[in-house]
């Protein structure tokens, strides 16, 4: 049987980011960072790439080359005034950050967080974009969250659970039976939000998080959010001048 190709491989490489995965937390991750980089290009490859076409090569690496993008893994927030794990460096390229005591501590994987912040990042690296929901609310765009504890395993690693372009085409409401809404099934509708999960929607000038049950308003209300990149996106151009004023810093 001939051996599959990425789906890498029928798109011109010079316009497909490098994303360099850069391990800098001295505890545990809990998985082998070889294979968790390794999983996630097959991830990638198989299951995200068919669907939003965003390709992406992923490379182990100490430091980012030049036009690489980058995922960091830290132990800890290193920036008292971030607001995300998503930032943007001085060269204006894209930058996940995955911070890994606060996510064991809220009891997630590591994993999923990453994978969680790359579908983010390939798809609205600068958490602008927005689709128009019901009754003219506004959505973010945001792959993951609707979904955020559904996981499933590739090649023995966790990944994260994700929504399809149909979830945010809001003419579907009318034959909800019409599409696939996410990766594995669990949504019915477009727009759906799952009992563990969240959406961020805007009504106007509200802002504001809608969520899936009481159980997880409640449980988000204790989770350390402060270093969620969808800070950014609430609080719009105040956050995106500190993403301008940290990315003159380094």
């Amino acid at each position: 049987m001939p051996k599959r190709q990425p789906v890498t491989a029928g798109f011109d490489r010079a316009v497909i980011p490098t994303i360099a995965f850069i391990n800098k937390a001295k505890v545990g991750l809990g998985v082998n960072f070889d294979d968790m980089i390794a999983a996630m290009q097959t991830f990638l490859d198989e299951h995200f790439t068919p669907v939003w076409g965003a390709p992406a090569c992923l490379i182990k690496a100490s430091k980012p080359k030049r036009g690489d993008w980058a995922m960091i893994f830290l132990d800890d927030p290193d920036d008292p005034d971030a607001q995300g794990y998503h930032d943007i460096t001085k060269n204006g390229l894209p930058l996940s950050k995955v911070f890994v005591v606060p996510t064991i501590q809220s009891g997630d994987l590591v994993s999923v967080t990453a994978c969680h912040e790359l579908c983010e990042m390939l798809i609205d690296p600068t958490a602008t974009l927005w689709s128009e929901g019901p009754g003219r609310s506004l959505w973010a765009y945001e792959m993951c969250d609707a979904v955020e504890d559904e996981t499933f395993n590739v090649d023995g690693v966790t990944m994260s659970d994700f929504v399809y372009p149909a979830y945010f085409e809001v003419f579907r409401l009318k034959k909800p039976r019409s599409a696939q809404y996410d990766h594995l099934k669990r949504l019915k509708q477009p727009f759906q939000i799952l009992k563990n999960g969240y959406s961020i929607v805007r009504n106007g000038r509200k802002t504001y998080e809608k969520f899936g049950s009481r159980a997880k308003k409640l449980r988000f209300k204790k989770e350390d959010r402060d270093f969620h990149r969808s800070e950014f996106r609430k609080y719009g151009a105040k956050a995106a001048t500190k993403i301008r004023r940290r990315s003159r810093g380094g």
